[in-house]
Protein backbone atom coordinates (compact mmCIF):
# COMPACT_ATOMS: atom_id res chain seq x y z
CA UNK A 1 0.00 0.00 0.00
CA UNK A 2 1.19 3.52 -0.12
CA UNK A 3 2.44 5.42 2.19
CA UNK A 4 0.16 8.26 1.69
CA UNK A 5 -3.17 6.71 0.63
CA UNK A 6 -3.78 9.72 -1.28
CA UNK A 7 -1.26 9.68 -3.17
CA UNK A 8 -1.82 6.66 -5.53
CA UNK A 9 -3.70 5.74 -8.62
CA UNK A 10 -5.92 2.54 -6.99
CA UNK A 11 -8.91 2.98 -4.62
CA UNK A 12 -9.42 0.88 -1.39
CA UNK A 13 -11.68 -1.37 -3.86
CA UNK A 14 -8.07 -1.70 -6.22
CA UNK A 15 -9.77 0.49 -9.25
CA UNK A 16 -8.19 3.00 -11.02
CA UNK A 17 -8.60 6.84 -10.55
CA UNK A 18 -6.68 9.57 -11.26
CA UNK A 19 -4.88 11.21 -7.92
CA UNK A 20 -6.27 14.01 -6.79
CA UNK A 21 -4.27 16.64 -6.19
CA UNK A 22 -6.72 19.74 -5.72
CA UNK A 23 -5.41 20.17 -2.26
CA UNK A 24 -1.94 20.55 -3.10
CA UNK A 25 -0.48 24.30 -3.03
CA UNK A 26 -0.26 26.10 -6.60
CA UNK A 27 3.71 26.29 -7.09
CA UNK A 28 6.53 26.20 -9.61
CA UNK A 29 7.68 22.83 -10.78
CA UNK A 30 10.78 21.31 -12.43
CA UNK A 31 11.91 18.51 -13.81
CA UNK A 32 14.83 17.15 -15.78
CA UNK A 33 15.52 14.04 -16.97
CA UNK A 34 18.58 12.65 -18.60
CA UNK A 35 19.37 10.07 -20.96
CA UNK A 36 22.05 8.59 -23.27
CA UNK A 37 22.11 7.11 -26.69
CA UNK A 38 24.56 5.23 -27.95
CA UNK A 39 25.65 4.96 -31.80
CA UNK A 40 28.39 3.91 -33.91
CA UNK A 41 31.16 6.77 -34.55
CA UNK A 42 30.62 7.09 -37.94
CA UNK A 43 26.68 7.35 -37.37
CA UNK A 44 27.54 10.60 -34.57
CA UNK A 45 30.01 12.16 -37.19
CA UNK A 46 26.76 12.44 -39.95
CA UNK A 47 24.41 13.65 -36.92
CA UNK A 48 27.37 16.56 -36.37
CA UNK A 49 27.99 17.55 -39.51
CA UNK A 50 24.66 17.26 -40.52
CA UNK A 51 25.24 14.46 -43.55
CA UNK A 52 21.99 12.61 -42.59
CA UNK A 53 20.04 12.02 -45.74
CA UNK A 54 16.90 13.25 -44.06
CA UNK A 55 18.19 16.72 -42.26
CA UNK A 56 19.36 18.23 -38.98
CA UNK A 57 18.23 14.88 -36.86
CA UNK A 58 18.48 16.95 -33.74
CA UNK A 59 16.44 19.24 -34.49
CA UNK A 60 13.52 16.98 -36.01
CA UNK A 61 14.38 14.84 -32.26
CA UNK A 62 13.87 18.27 -30.19
CA UNK A 63 10.26 19.01 -32.11
CA UNK A 64 9.63 15.46 -31.32
CA UNK A 65 10.87 15.43 -27.85
CA UNK A 66 8.86 19.02 -27.37
CA UNK A 67 5.37 17.56 -28.56
CA UNK A 68 5.58 14.50 -26.73
CA UNK A 69 5.59 16.03 -23.23
CA UNK A 70 2.84 18.45 -24.46
CA UNK A 71 0.98 15.48 -25.16
CA UNK A 72 2.43 13.04 -22.40
CA UNK A 73 -1.35 12.89 -20.65
CA UNK A 74 -2.06 10.93 -23.62
CA UNK A 75 0.33 8.87 -23.55
CA UNK A 76 1.05 8.05 -20.08
CA UNK A 77 -1.97 6.30 -18.34
CA UNK A 78 -3.23 8.42 -15.39
CA UNK A 79 -1.29 11.53 -16.10
CA UNK A 80 -2.64 15.02 -15.37
CA UNK A 81 -3.36 17.19 -18.50
CA UNK A 82 -1.00 19.97 -17.08
CA UNK A 83 -0.17 23.72 -18.79
CA UNK A 84 3.52 23.46 -19.44
CA UNK A 85 5.06 26.54 -18.71
CA UNK A 86 8.45 25.79 -20.16
CA UNK A 87 10.29 22.59 -22.47
CA UNK A 88 13.91 22.79 -23.17
CA UNK A 89 15.83 19.69 -24.78
CA UNK A 90 19.61 19.85 -25.57
CA UNK A 91 21.99 17.67 -26.74
CA UNK A 92 25.35 16.52 -26.68
CA UNK A 93 27.17 14.64 -29.35
CA UNK A 94 30.27 12.68 -28.02
CA UNK A 95 32.50 10.21 -29.95
CA UNK A 96 30.16 7.54 -29.44
CA UNK A 97 26.39 8.74 -27.77
CA UNK A 98 24.44 11.33 -27.52
CA UNK A 99 23.90 12.52 -24.12
CA UNK A 100 19.74 14.07 -24.13
CA UNK A 101 18.68 16.65 -21.32
CA UNK A 102 15.18 17.36 -21.05
CA UNK A 103 13.77 20.16 -18.58
CA UNK A 104 10.02 20.62 -18.07
CA UNK A 105 8.60 23.45 -15.89
CA UNK A 106 5.18 24.49 -14.56
CA UNK A 107 2.71 26.08 -12.02
CA UNK A 108 0.58 24.01 -10.68
CA UNK A 109 -0.32 21.29 -8.25
CA UNK A 110 2.18 18.52 -9.44
CA UNK A 111 4.86 17.64 -11.20
CA UNK A 112 6.62 17.31 -14.42
CA UNK A 113 8.10 14.51 -13.68
CA UNK A 114 6.93 11.90 -16.64
CA UNK A 115 6.48 14.94 -19.02
CA UNK A 116 10.81 15.71 -18.89
CA UNK A 117 10.83 11.54 -19.13
CA UNK A 118 8.51 11.58 -22.01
Amino acid sequence: ESPNPRLTHFDAAGRARMVDVGDKATTHRVAVATGRVRARPETIATIRDGRAAKGDVLAVAQVAAIMAAKRTHEIVPMCHPLLLTKIEVGFDLGEDAVDIEARVETRGQTGVEMEALT
